[in-house]
């Protein structure tokens, strides 16, 4: 990222149009002693910081207290399911963007920005592509064809977009998928170069799961980087997504590792974070989880070009965990009753605590 368009990131971040909205939820939010009952988003704008939450667009459109809090707390959103290819792109061709565009109208609504979720992953694609009969060529095409098409929809509306995504194994070796196997490892240059075309002004990610730590995957993630900004690809920032288990115990050196990436002159985010349990959940596990939240926005808040904090939900009533993690669960910042959990009152009281790291511009 050139320093001008870090510069106006981070002043992107820091300058929020906020909503007055105070109650955190039905049964109230209490930061406890010394901590203001301030909105999430009011509180990360003090640390020129950018909060944000993924979305069901279902719930958003059913729960009308899931919609209060989707606005009244939150400065950016994050689709959870609606811009990823198989929803946009059911059948070949022909493109459905309606329920992506009233998550776009939402935001715009509430003064928030949009990050952009997902451009380029392995993982659910629509049947023609992943069943058609396609050349090394045509794929490709059609690749190119669904950045260009997506982000140009979207131009000038979406503030962040996840290029690539979990493009590595944990072992630091590349992911065996269809763009790999078809493409080669020159995909991912690729959809940089292609996203930037369609929309010059969108912050460009890549995103990845068991980063957050220096290791293997991190290093990888590192190494591409570093090498994809000395080619001139416009890679922009480096996505964490921050999904924890607190039965594997806290991670450490985050900070660390945030902090060698800012060097790179990249911009970083944390962009899915949970931090889920073994069920049942009890007093001891949920002060874990909150300190498990609490690392992960230190990282970013001692991090001088950590632009945005996103949660992958906010409520244990819509969390994808337990479907995925047999037996686990709770872990997002409210309970299934929208009271707020130990967890969101960490992040209040390190928003409010934190002196940051002044930015370059």
């Amino acid at each position: 990222m050139s320093l001008p368009r870090l510069a106006a990131a981070v002043a992107t971040a820091c300058c929020l149009a906020v909503l007055p909205l105070a109650t955190a939820g039905p049964a109230g939010a209490s930061g406890g002693p010394g901590v203001p009952d301030r909105p999430l988003r009011q509180l990360a704008a003090d640390d020129r910081l950018r909060i944000g939450t993924a979305v069901d667009t279902s719930a958003l459109a059913d729960d009308a207290d899931y919609r209060r809090l989707t606005g009244g707390q939150f400065s950016t959103v994050t689709p959870e399911n609606v811009m990823k290819w198989e929803v946009t792109e059911p059948r070949q061709g022909e493109y459905d963007y309606a329920a992506a565009d009233r998550l776009v109208d939402f935001a715009h609504r509430h003064g928030q920005k949009v990050r952009g979720h997902v451009l380029v992953w392995h993982n659910q694609l629509p049947s023609w592509l992943t069943s058609g009969n396609f050349t090394a060529d045509q794929l490709r095409e059609i690749l190119h064809r669904h950045i260009t098409d997506t982000v140009r929809h979207f131009k000038g509306r979406v503030w962040q977009w996840d290029v690539v995504n979990e493009a590595f194994n944990d072992d630091g070796t590349l992911r065996d998928s269809i763009w790999l196997r078809e493409l080669g490892p020159g995909y991912i240059a690729d959809a940089f170069r292609w996203a930037h075309e369609a929309d010059p002004r969108a912050l460009l990610f890549y995103n990845d799961y068991n980063t957050e730590w220096t290791g293997p995957k991190s290093d990888a993630v590192y190494d591409l980087v570093r090498r994809l900004r000395a080619e001139g690809v416009p890679v922009d920032g480096v996505g964490f997504q921050g999904h924890l288990g607190i039965q594997y115990g806290l991670p450490t050196g985050m900070a660390a590792n945030f902090a060698r990436f800012d060097r790179l002159g990249l911009a970083t985010a944390v962009t899915e974070a949970d931090v889920r349990m073994e069920m049942p959940a009890d007093a001891e596990k949920l002060a874990t989880q909150a300190e498990g939240y609490r690392l992960l926005l230190d990282a970013c808040l001692r991090t001088r070009h950590c632009v945005s904090f996103t949660v992958w939900g906010f409520t244990d009533k819509y969390s994808w965990v337990p479907s995925t993690f047999p037996g686990e669960g709770a872990a997002n910042l409210y309970d299934e009753d929208y009271r707020p959990k130990p967890a969101y009152r960490a992040l209040q009281a390190e928003l409010t605590g934190r002196a940051r790291p002044a930015s370059a511009g």
